[in-house]
């Protein structure tokens, strides 16, 4: 699982990506050195996270000659924050709770990455999940609608297409709307892209029939027929797995938080 996806779901805790060594103690990780400044060793795999942070901001590959250049500006991150610690700058209280909250980030980005490898999703949770986005996919509306600033318009308008007259001539003689020179059609659409008023008269209506009277919107007057609906073809689940796989991560780490939650003992003072 990438770290994207643990702070999409932990935004909060994790500002401080990339940023983790800061809270780290002085001693450097076990390994051999690429530099030594001042007396103090810059371990291969401390440079190497440094590297790996750099490449997952600028998202693409870091090549062996940028490397080079990355450690001078490593070597220079060294000197600049002996030379801040040595003025005690990190025992000031805004910079202590920075360091502290950078430390949290690195141990919860790494905690919940280990618990998902000790907790892996397995492909019998995939299928479930997929077939439940399935059914909130939402239904598709092809309709054309009249707009027009009087009531009474509307109702006249209503009248003469009850009683036989053309939808589509109607809109483009009557209809202040854009849609009104193609006929008042208004294509493909789900009704969550509409003003409530009208999303729900279209919802209320069968493929082929009309509004049997004007609906009310901020815009003014519409006079509506529902030419046809669907429901929206779902992708291939294979072609779609891997998005399903992050999904029932993200509700298995909220699952494991929300339990963390329910067995500690917390004191909200704000």
């Amino acid at each position: 699982m990438n770290r994207h996806l643990l702070a999409s779901l932990l935004l909060p805790l994790t500002l401080l990506a990339g940023c983790g060594k800061a809270a780290e103690t002085a001693k450097a990780p076990a390994g051999p050195a690429v530099a030594v400044v001042n007396g103090k060793e810059i371990s291969k795999s401390e440079f190497d996270l440094y590297v790996e942070n750099v490449a997952r901001q600028s998202k693409r590959e870091i090549t062996e000659a940028e490397k080079s250049q990355l450690l001078d500006q490593f070597i220079s991150m060294q000197l600049a924050a002996e030379a801040a610690s040595k003025d005690g700058i990190e025992k000031e209280a805004k910079v202590q709770d920075q360091l502290a909250l950078a430390r949290l980030n690195v141990l919860v980005d790494s905690g919940l990455q280990q618990w998902l490898e000790k907790n892996p999703v397995t492909d019998a949770e995939l299928r479930p999940e997929y077939d439940a986005q399935v059914a909130q996919m939402p239904k598709e509306y092809h309709a054309r609608h009249i707009l027009v600033d009087d009531q009474a318009k509307a109702e006249a308008i209503t009248k003469e297409l009850k009683a036989g007259g053309d939808f589509a001539k109607s809109a483009q003689k009557n209809s202040k709307d854009p849609s009104g020179k193609n006929g008042g059609d208004l294509g493909w659409f789900t009704l969550e892209t509409m003003v409530k008023p009208f999303s729900d008269a279209v919802a209320a209506l069968q493929p082929g029939q009309m509004t049997d009277a004007p609906v009310q919107s901020q815009f003014g007057w519409h006079v509506i027929k529902l030419e046809e609906s669907r429901v929206t073809s779902p992708p291939p689940f294979e072609e779609v797995k891997d998005r399903v796989k992050v999904l029932v991560q993200r509700k298995k780490l909220q699952t494991y938080l929300d339990d963390l939650r329910k067995n500690a003992k917390v004191e909200k003072k704000i």
